[in-house]
């Protein structure tokens, strides 16, 4: 067996990981630069779930796939849900879906993380593709728009040394604090700031007027669209001054611009808006096509690649799904009773469900509440290959060492077809398809074949290759006497994967005393938390991290407007004492 594997967790990076002496360590070429996250570097010392149970009693894995199928066919198939997210992050995860949809069963749709931002960028550029790390290695300036890399994407930091940096986001974070500038911008605001720098950059004369005649011939009806916001009464609103946009605007003429942009910005019903203004803004200075420029989001970690699975099916949505409407639902890599908004809802709807089927690596909430759970194969312990949506390299997954525990989403699915005479090819099968679509570079690592290293160099994927700018826009208001919350991904944590946050960030200005509990509400519901003070912050946001216990007590399960995506951020709340 190789010793040679890649990273399963759902982050920009997809490192290439050695498995040692009972030890991983990064790849020190290419993309992995020789070090790991703290989760990767922590990832034996997290306790896995090892022995399958069923209504709380310890169970064989052959009678847990015996009693799987027992419930699958108890019941009409459009009576059966399976709901499966991204905590295992790998092409072969999707196997489940070929059986569900072959079945007949019913699957989900939308996003819970990224798909507001994606629409609002195939709006605008057809497609979505990735601006790799290796374009972005080559800018003179980044500008990490709602980004903070030390966390979730730290292989980013070997390559902006000596690089001019920018940062737009309401917190004070790491790279903000060594950056050429920060624009500390209050929340939901990112729309309202793309499109002034993108009126001054013409008033200024400084857009591409080259590259926009041939590939943006519409920008003068967009810059009249920039001319319906008031300037002074949109700069107090957004806590910008006219001095900062000047100066981004300085640092930015006739330099190798990329823009990184974390889905933080999108994470509001116009969250599509928001992604396709940047967008807007990056092909005004005409961007696109060009060495070391462009705009880097969730690239489409499939694009290119057509995949062998089975997925015709009805879909509801993961954002808002309706879990009472089924006699069972499996659920993989996934834990909706803490990452879905909404939680008092989804654990009102779940709790009405006759069988939770939980097929996963790790207790939660939502294997707390399981009739049935089955423990997944660590990616130590199965074959796959992985894609990313941050560069273009594709990377197999090898098992690297046997172990008795847990099933993988394969071995689970064949067993299923099996039993209810659906095809299934061989696992070999599988992964050679997927490898087919790569393509050997000088380096000895796999490329996804056909991608474009410098994305939209002969245009956009657009009807007439032209970008298509925003016609209109809704404006957003905010209520003053609240509080923005932001949930951001943790340092020691995945959402809830790994060690959980526990408490509330504040602006010690607020009046409350460090450690106090106090209670967190919004319209959808409430919690009580540990303050924790971090003057990082704007003192009108409260920052809760992605994975906190009871966090989307305070969300709202409705979609943004474009990408069915939830909308985590757009939750004003309140503070309060115990």
């Amino acid at each position: 067996m190789s010793n040679i594997t890649a990273c399963p967790l759902d982050c920009y990076d997809a490192c290439e990981v050695e498995y040692k002496n009972e030890k991983l360590s990064g790849l020190k070429d290419r993309h992995t630069h020789g070090f790991l996250c703290s989760h990767l570097n922590h990832y034996g010392k997290y306790e896995t779930i090892v022995t399958p149970r069923y209504k709380g009693k310890e169970i064989t894995i052959n009678e847990a796939l015996s009693k799987l199928k027992e419930i699958i066919g108890a019941y009409q198939k459009d009576e059966i849900l399976h709901y499966r997210g991204s905590g295992s992050f790998a092409l072969m995860q999707e196997v489940t879906d070929h059986f569900f949809a072959s079945f007949g069963a019913i699957l989900t749709d939308g996003s819970l993380c990224d798909g507001a931002g994606e629409a609002g960028i195939i709006e605008g550029r057809g497609s979505n593709k990735n601006m790799p790390l290796s374009e972005i290695a080559k800018s003179d300036v980044v500008i990490f728009w709602g980004r903070n890399p030390h966390v979730t994407s730290s292989h980013l930091l070997p390559l902006i040394k000596d690089k001019t940096i920018i940062v737009i986001d309401p917190i004070k974070t790491k790279i903000a604090k060594v950056a050429d500038l920060h624009v500390q911008i209050k929340p939901h605001s990112d729309l309202y700031l793309a499109i002034l720098l993108s009126r001054f950059l013409h008033i200024e004369g400084g857009c591409d007027t080259e590259f926009l005649e041939e590939f943006a011939s519409e920008y003068e009806d967009y810059y009249e669209l920039t001319q319906t916001i008031r300037i002074k009464a949109t700069l107090d609103k957004i806590d910008v001054t006219l001095g900062q946009i000047g100066k981004i605007l300085e640092l930015v003429r006739k330099k190798k611009v990329a823009i990184v942009c974390g889905v933080g910005v999108q994470k509001y019903s116009d969250g599509a808006d928001i992604m396709r203004a940047i967008d807007a803004f990056a092909v005004m200075l005409g961007l696109f096509g060009k060495d070391g420029c462009g705009v880097s989001y969730l690239g489409n970690s499939k694009e290119c690649i057509t995949s062998p699975f089975n997925s015709k099916s009805k879909k509801v949505s993961k954002v808002n799904t309706e879990f009472s409407n089924f006699k069972t639902v499996f659920i993989q890599g996934a834990n909706p009773l803490s990452q879905m908004p909404d939680s008092l809802r989804v654990k009102e709807s779940i709790g009405k469900v006759e069988n939770i089927v939980y097929f996963g690596l790790y207790e939660n909430e939502t294997s707390e509440v399981a009739d049935l759970v089955i423990p997944a194969k660590s990616f130590l312990h199965k074959s796959d290959i992985r894609t990313s949506y941050s560069h273009n390299v594709m990377s197999l997954m090898p098992k690297v060492i046997d172990s008795e525990i847990g099933i993988s989403e394969y071995d689970l699915s064949a067993y299923l077809c099996e039993e209810f005479d659906i095809e299934i090819q061989a696992e070999e099968f599988y992964i050679k398809h997927f490898k087919s679509f790569a393509t050997k570079n000088l380096d000895g690592s796999l490329h996804v074949e056909n991608r474009e290293e410098i994305p939209y160099k002969d245009g956009f994927n657009t009807d007439d290759s032209e970008f298509a700018f925003l016609e209109e826009y809704e404006a957003k208001t905010a209520d003053d006497n609240k509080f923005y919350l932001i949930t951001p991904k943790s340092t020691t944590s995945l959402n809830s994967q790994f060690k959980r946050e526990k408490s509330i960030y504040i602006h010690s200005s607020l009046g409350f005393y460090e450690d106090e509990i106090i209670s967190v509400t919004s319209t959808c519901g409430s919690l009580k938390l540990k303050v924790k003070y971090n003057n990082d912050l704007r003192t009108d946001c409260v920052l809760i991290y992605s994975g906190t216990k009871g966090v989307n007590n305070l969300t709202s399960s409705q979609h943004s407007f474009d990408g069915k995506c939830a909308i985590y951020q757009e939750n004003m709340v309140e503070l309060g004492g115990y």
